[in-house]
């Protein structure tokens, strides 16, 4: 029997720690594509580059850089490139993100784009992200070696009784900042509500040019009722995997609305 093939890509760019860790944890057992962007491309959400030329740059075998593209580019291209109509990849992953992609923040988030934009291509995908504290300054304390052992874990599962979500639809998994033993098991949840602020610093260059650095607000989050937020399955020392879905109709709104007109 052929090894299953997995694209791999991230928002952290090429370089980052958690996208090697992520292919050293695959590569024992799956065929693993690399496609990641040259720069951090951190919050750029589900963007295409539309304005200018991009391009491949071979680093490996199988592991590529697409000169400042987005996650969403490197998915796209990636399938244009380096796969056909005939011949997909099995799976696509994107991570292992340095810092939590919780709640609302999916929007924002580069990581969970390059899952979405796999998913309207019509392949099964899972987000992961490494859950951190202290503005990620404590992630070499843990690393990754607890992301590593779950999406192996995950990606075994897909394997060996199929993706778990209907089309469009991926998993946006979050690591807690913890040690394996530590981890009390997979935790299925639903995205919390964070409470958002507006962390814009101003600064002046030498020239005395004034200029806007966006922040890094805390992780704040609203009290809830119901199932478990992926918030609440981290902080408790789970494995949070939250279904997500492409179709942001709010279906409950629908017959206010027409009552509304």
């Amino acid at each position: 029997m052929s090894k299953k093939s997995i694209l791999i890509t991230n928002d952290d760019g090429f370089w980052s720690k958690g996208l090697h860790a992520l292919a050293e944890a695959l590569r024992s057992e799956y065929l693993v594509t690399v496609v990641a962007p040259t720069t951090e491309k951190s919050a750029c959400g589900h963007s295409l580059t539309l304005t200018r030329p991009l391009n491949f740059i071979e680093i490996d075998d199988d592991f590529f850089k697409l000169d400042d593209g987005t996650p969403t580019d490197c998915v796209f291209l990636a399938l244009n490139k380096l796969f056909s109509e005939d011949k997909k990849p099995d799976l696509v992953i994107s991570g292992i993100n340095k810092g939590a992609n919780m709640g609302e923040d999916i929007t924002y988030s580069g990581t969970a784009s390059a899952a979405m934009e796999a998913v309207l291509q019509g392949i099964p995908a899972i987000a992961i992200s490494q859950v951190c504290i202290d503005k990620c300054q404590n992630i070499d304390t843990f690393g990754y070696e607890l992301a590593q052992q779950s999406i192996l874990e995950l990606t075994r599962m897909v394997f060996s009784g199929g993706f778990p979500l209907p089309p469009r639809k991926f998993l946006n998994v979050n690591i807690p900042p913890i040690k394996p033993d530590e981890c009390k098991g997979f935790k299925v949840t639903r995205a919390g509500n964070r409470v958002y602020g507006n962390d814009a610093r101003v600064h002046h260059n030498p020239r005395g040019v004034e200029y806007y650095w966006i922040g890094l607000p805390r992780l704040d989050w609203l009290d809830t009722e119901g199932h478990i937020t992926d918030f609440e399955a981290t902080n408790q020392q789970f494995v949070s995997i939250t279904p997500v879905h492409l179709d942001m109709t709010s279906y409950d709104d629908i017959e206010l609305l027409e009552k509304w007109i």
